[in-house]
């Protein structure tokens, strides 16, 4: 092996892996720390960051460098490491410098924006910053639809799903639209008589973070490379080393925030579990976002829809905050299949009509048959078609509740419901492996065998195998949507 090609590609890689992590950073100083005055000189910062990050992918001389490596004899886990190199190169070299930066500068200040416009209902104010957001998304997805030879909305797919194209996902997710609707009708009907505890109280917000923290103990996090904050809209970032979690607190409802505390605790412990001997490489990080939703979604869905890990629950969240809730009582709460407006709080079962709305919008935003100013129309007529909710005049829990499209994060939503697809085969392989149900592995005190086979198949392989051969590997199975259907039906219908 050259040390004067791969050894130095490795040294780049890991010059620019330093930069993002206090770009990750600033995301998160932005969102839990910073005054409300500094939004614009930050907006400027991180597009000179970005910029700056953008240029050191775009090297002139990583090609021949590539090139040259690839040339060399390599063991499997350096060339994972080249092709990730490769992509990266790729992705960087599509777009060029000046809309990045333009991109980021319009992000940020639209995510700035976004905070109190949204708390206060104002879609006209919005509207002018969304709209600049999403023409130079449209522009970059041009650019790579160009150097990349796909279409433009799935080179923005492939940001976050390598290898996922639109037809695919028209594909998967027409199959979830034919049994999703009747099984969310079976479900609504057989829970028509069923008795739910009330939450209504006031629950204070240090009393909330104590059982939030303890929590996350519970699940694994790694304090000492880690921490929990309040943001507007709950997220996970940072690195590996040093991961940063956010979630938001209400005083009159514990829930919300709890199971978000969960669901990121997730992500974090796949961060937490990447490959440390690549770290700050390309082969080290997370293979894609549905496999981190898949890690999310199978702590807050897999693991904490359970009755099992609610039992669990139920002696914290009593103790925190001065409740008598039994694991069967929390199983009723938490198991409750209730259209509702907001994607975060939603319901396993009606989760994924959120995901084919916004799948649909920005689809169609990319190509430019929906405009910004004609998106909440668009969203109250498809929530109407998929929940039965109206959204008219309600932009804050409509079509603004979101962070992503600030940023021009489209392409990311389809990550949610294949990652709950994978959780959902992951959990029936893992049940498989270790021959006990999820359950039972928790009833017999096993969460850290549950633990340690999501490291050894999923978060220490990092990005060494593709997304298919991951799944492969850990499944013995391709990708199917068929294990989400068979868990919901399992656990709301009892089949």
């Amino acid at each position: 092996m050259s040390a004067s090609a791969y050894d130095g590609l490795c040294r780049h890689f890991q010059q620019i892996a330093h930069f993002e992590h206090f770009s990750a950073l600033g995301d998160w100083d932005q969102a839990t720390m910073m005054p409300v005055g500094g939004g614009e000189t930050r907006s400027e910062a991180m597009a000179t960051l970005a910029g700056h990050i953008h240029a050191l992918k775009t090297a002139p001389w990583l090609a021949e460098a590539l090139d040259k490596a690839r040339a060399e004899a390599q063991g499997d886990d350096e060339r994972a490491n080249l092709r990730e190199m490769a992509h990266q190169y790729r992705q960087a070299t599509a777009v060029p410098q000046s809309l990045v930066e333009a991109k980021t500068l319009a992000g940020y200040r639209c995510e700035n924006a976004w905070r109190e416009q949204r708390r206060a209902n104002d879609w006209q104010g919005f509207k002018p910053k969304l709209e600049e957001v999403i023409r130079l998304t449209r522009e970059e997805a041009q650019c790579r639809s160009q150097a990349l030879g796909m279409t433009p909305y799935d080179t923005l797919l492939d940001k976050f799903e390598p290898g996922v194209t639109q037809a695919m996902l028209d594909s998967t997710f027409g199959e979830l639209k034919n049994w999703l609707p009747e099984l969310i009708a079976e479900v609504t009907d057989l829970q028509l008589g069923q008795a739910v505890p009330q939450l209504s109280g006031h629950y204070p917000i240090p009393a909330q973070e104590a059982l939030g923290r303890e929590v996350m103990t519970l699940l694994g996090f790694d304090f000492n490379q880690g921490r929990l904050d309040v943001s507007n809209h709950p997220f996970c970032g940072g690195v590996p080393g040093d991961v940063r979690l956010t979630t938001r607190y209400d005083s009159n409802n514990f829930s919300s925030a709890l199971m978000g505390v969960i669901h990121e605790t997730g992500h974090a412990r796949y961060e937490q579990g990447l490959p440390k001997a690549w770290r700050g490489q390309p082969a080290g990080l997370a293979r894609s976002m549905g496999l981190h939703e898949s890690q999310s979604l199978f702590f807050e869905m897999q693991l904490a829809g359970s009755e099992a890990f609610l039992g669990l629950l139920a002696p914290l969240i009593n103790r925190h905050l001065g409740l008598q809730l039994s694991a069967e009582g929390l199983a009723r709460i938490y198991s409750r299949v209730n259209p509702g407006l907001i994607r975060v709080d939603a319901d396993e079962v009606t989760y994924p009509c959120h995901i084919l709305l916004r799948y649909e919008a920005e689809k169609a935003m990319v190509n430019g048959s929906l405009e910004v100013a004609d998106l909440p129309d668009f969203w109250s007529t498809q929530m109407q078609a998929l929940l039965g909710i109206n959204t008219d005049g309600n932009y804050r829990d409509g079509c603004m509740q979101d962070i992503h499209w600030t940023l021009g994060e489209l392409g990311y939503f389809p990550s949610y419901t294949l990652g709950a697809m994978v959780a959902s085969q992951l959990r029936y392989a893992l049940e498989a492996e270790l021959d006990s149900s999820l359950d039972s592995l928790l009833e017999q005190g096993r969460l850290a065998d549950v633990f340690a086979w999501l490291e050894r198949n999923i978060w220490s392989r990092g990005s060494l195998l593709q997304t298919d051969d991951l799944i492969q590997t850990a499944t013995g199975k391709p990708l199917s949507g068929r294990y989400l259907e068979r868990h919901l039906r399992s656990r709301y219908l009892g089949e």
